[in-house]
């Protein structure tokens, strides 16, 4: 592919190009992630919803004892009887973020249909804490919504695991290791535009040079915060595109921009989830880059993609819950 431009990317999106490339040169830089974390994303802490229960617990650690995790808990307001439960990855590659940093994500799901959300704040590669430190606070928080299920108001029998980005990866990996060690029944998965393949080896991962969010460069580094101390020993739990069948998993959601890097590694997902006669429900977004509609949301794709996932979600409720 030759340089990647502004006028290739969606007409809605094109006015936000230069945005997104200043916030691609912020995370090719330790010190600019560093910066993003503490004074756009951490200052979200603790923000609430309109019209939306919202709640904070700490779940002990099984992995690490003595560590509490900081989870938010969403609910419909006046919402009767057990929910059906949510858990959701933030994104961040693995390095950086805050649970807060989804909520208009939590407002249109439940808006959509009756469901409690529980967004562990797990811990970050940038901040000490590399795989499994992240993985392990996801699964214990999964766990813990299974075994206090009544203490919670939800169901304990099947659970959604969804996230964007790096959460989506974590999404998928979570989804990996609840099925191989069947702790939980997962109804189905939502891994969104998910970070699933460290190896960096596809075609978009390897020619998203500079585009907008999140390109090559910014990609390699945030895997080598979060996998880099395993010296090239990477479990799939890791990297989930290294299993190559996905036999047993649960039904699944996601879809993805044309122009970003995690086009390949999500649509190869998505594939290898089909051909293991997963039922998968996927979208590619043409000229879009990463998390497009976060950065702006009221650009008519951006609606588009907002509105198939949260379609998608209330479909799979209909049919698996």
């Amino acid at each position: 592919m030759s340089r990647i431009t502004r006028s290739m990317y969606h007409k809605d999106l094109q006015p936000a190009y230069r945005m997104g490339r200043a916030v691609t040169w912020i995370a090719h830089r330790r010190w600019g992630l560093r910066l993003m974390h503490r004074f756009a994303l951490q200052p979200l802490v603790g923000n609430t919803i309109d019209g939306i229960d919202c709640d904070e617990i700490y779940i002990p650690s099984e992995a690490t004892p003595g560590h509490k995790i900081r989870a938010r808990v969403y609910k419909p307001v006046g919402a009767k009887g057990p929910l059906p439960a949510m858990l959701y990855a933030h994104g961040g590659g693995y390095q950086v973020g805050v649970p807060e940093q989804a909520n208009p994500f939590y407002e249109d799901i439940i808006k959509r249909r009756n469901v409690a959300i529980v967004a562990p704040a797990y811990r970050l590669s940038l901040q000490g804490h590399p795989y499994p430190a992240g993985l392990n606070d996801c699964y214990d928080t999964l766990l813990y919504m299974k075994n206090s299920a009544d203490d919670f108001g939800i169901r304990g029998d099947k659970f959604m695991i969804a996230g964007h980005s790096g959460g989506g990866g974590m999404a998928a990996a979570l989804t990996l290791k609840t099925v191989d060690t069947q702790a939980a029944e997962i109804a189905f998965q939502m891994p969104i535009y998910p970070m699933l393949d460290h190896r960096n080896a596809t075609k978009s991962a390897r020619e998203m040079v500079g585009s907008p969010i999140w390109d090559r460069d910014a990609n390699a580094l945030a895997w080598d915060h979060y996998l880099g101390h395993l010296k090239g020993d990477v479990p799939d739990h890791a990297s989930p595109a290294q299993r190559q069948d996905l036999s047993g998993m649960p039904p699944t959601i996601s879809w993805v921009g044309d122009l970003e890097p995690f086009k390949d590694e999500t649509i190869d997902y998505i594939k290898a989830l089909d051909s293991a006669g997963v039922a998968t429900k996927f979208k590619l977004f043409q000229g879009g880059f990463h998390a497009f509609e976060v950065l702006l949301p009221k650009a008519g794709v951006s609606k588009d993609a907002n509105e198939f996932q949260v379609s998608a979600f209330a479909e799979f409720y209909d049919k698996y819950l």
